[in-house]
């Protein structure tokens, strides 16, 4: 099958709605049968994920370490004689990888600090005659960051979370990364990220296992207040068991890009933009919403020319068939509308004049104006970070930004005059609402506070 045959054009809109625009729930989510097998060898009986998941963390916040190795051992076939990496592992590899790729992770290192120092957060108190009102701003104690590291270990995901942490103020950054060999090695370019940060914590620990450890803490890896980063399906179950315990930044799904363009895009360009989102998983979604068919037609024509030589093709292709494909609409107010609802996680503007479109767009974790802005810049270097809502959820959250890593504490310090003057309202509530104590402590204030 070629890329382009699997990447179909859709001139029903609502057909397709009901198919590749259709949103998946993650409590929905289609579980393969070698998926279900491979747990029998596992655990000895046919399990779903979330049970495994369930197992999992319950054995590591009861065993700790040892929990840990066996699942690593169980599962990724690695045995760990130790869990964390020393800063002068760290540094080797930052010394070992290519003068190219250290000045490349550099730069970008650099462009995301200088973003996120730009994001206001601060605290502010009122202060007037009667007292005072305000929110103190401050970073929770902890942060740990999950960076993927299997079949394409990113330590551009390393510096998209640990640097907008550590620019809002965190004082302890743990992160684990899982180890791409039976020897337990993490990739040196993950390392080398790690060590152009200064973090000193870095386990190598993946999976489900790496995200109740740093939930509730073991013999080596320290319990922190928030998790943040993108991993697989038992990564993306296990934050969301154990959400409540800690904080996290979202359940992050397989990636996805919409393009929106119109008859004067260029299709190689719309083209590569798509494949470069399809070849990260098999179910990442590449759509593009367009008016024109012509247009369409041509950028099929070129992912099947471009797709060829990728390394990562079949992958590419296995995106191709469920999610992805274009959508023919009546004009680029239709796009638009469809993208909204969509609410994609990269939403990209080639399109003539793309500013003038910014006031519509109300759905998205990223805007990426014009064809110069490609969304491939935003994966590394442009300076936000690229962990973005997916599956929807950008109808209500945001990419990952220094708000993830800080907590507000409101602030009341009213004096005797004004407490005075508000209480016969608390008193009238309190009793309104049946809570007779509230209502008396009011009340007991009110006339103590008298004239």
């Amino acid at each position: 099958m070629s890329g382009d045959a699997a990447w179909r054009i859709f001139t029903d809109v609502e057909a397709a709605k009901r198919s590749i625009l259709k949103r998946h729930s993650l409590r929905d989510t289609d579980v393969p049968e070698a998926l279900i097998e491979r747990s029998v060898s596992i655990f000895g009986e046919r399990i779903m994920p979330e049970e495994a998941v369930r197992r999992i963390i319950r054995s590591v916040r009861e065993r700790g370490d040892g929990a840990i190795r066996e699942w690593s051992r169980k599962i990724d076939n690695i045995s760990l004689d130790r869990l964390a990496v020393s800063p002068e592992e760290m540094n080797e590899a930052l010394q070992a990888i290519a003068p190219e790729l250290r000045g490349a992770l550099t730069q970008a290192a650099e462009r995301i600090q200088s973003f996120h120092e730009k994001q206001p957060i601060s605290s502010w108190i009122d202060a007037g005659e009667d007292g005072a009102l305000g929110q103190l701003i401050r970073p929770v104690d902890s942060v740990g960051v999950y960076v993927p590291g299997g079949t394409a270990p990113l330590p551009s995901s390393l510096l998209m979370s640990v640097i907008p942490a550590q620019v809002a103020g965190v004082p302890e950054v743990v992160v684990c990364t899982p180890p791409g060999s039976g020897a337990g090695d993490i990739h040196p370019a993950i390392l080398a990220a790690a060590a152009i940060t200064g973090v000193e914590k870095i386990y190598r620990i993946g999976g489900a296992q790496a995200i109740a450890a740093m939930a509730y803490g073991s013999e080596t890896v320290p319990r922190v207040a928030t998790i943040v980063g993108a991993g697989n399906l038992f990564v993306t179950l296990a934050k969301q068991q154990v959400y409540g315990d800690v904080g996290i930044d979202g359940l992050l799904g397989p990636t996805e890009t919409l393009v929106i363009a119109d008859e004067g895009a260029d299709p190689k360009l719309a083209a590569a933009d798509l494949l470069a989102q399809a070849e990260h998983d098999v179910l990442a979604s590449a759509i593009l919403l367009t008016p024109s068919m012509t247009l369409a037609e041509a950028v099929r024509k070129e992912i099947s020319k471009q797709v060829a030589p990728l390394e990562r093709r079949d992958i590419v292709f296995g995106a191709m068939v469920d999610r992805s494909g274009a959508v023919v609409t009546a004009d680029l107010d239709e796009a638009f509308q469809l993208a909204n609802d969509y609410a994609a996680e990269h939403l990209c503007l080639l399109v003539d004049d793309p500013w003038s479109w910014i006031g519509v767009v109300r759905n998205a974790g990223g805007v990426f104006l014009g064809e110069h802005s490609y969304e491939v810049l935003g994966d590394y270097v442009a300076g936000p970070s690229h962990v973005m809502p997916t599956g929807g959820t950008a109808r209500f959250a945001s990419p990952l930004n220094l708000l993830h890593f800080v907590k507000v504490t409101s602030l009341i310090a009213l004096d005797k005059s004004s407490a005075l003057a508000l209480g016969q309202s608390a008193e009238t509530l309190a009793r309104a609402e049946g809570l007779t104590a509230h209502a008396a402590a009011a009340r007991l204030r009110r006339e103590m506070d008298a004239p």
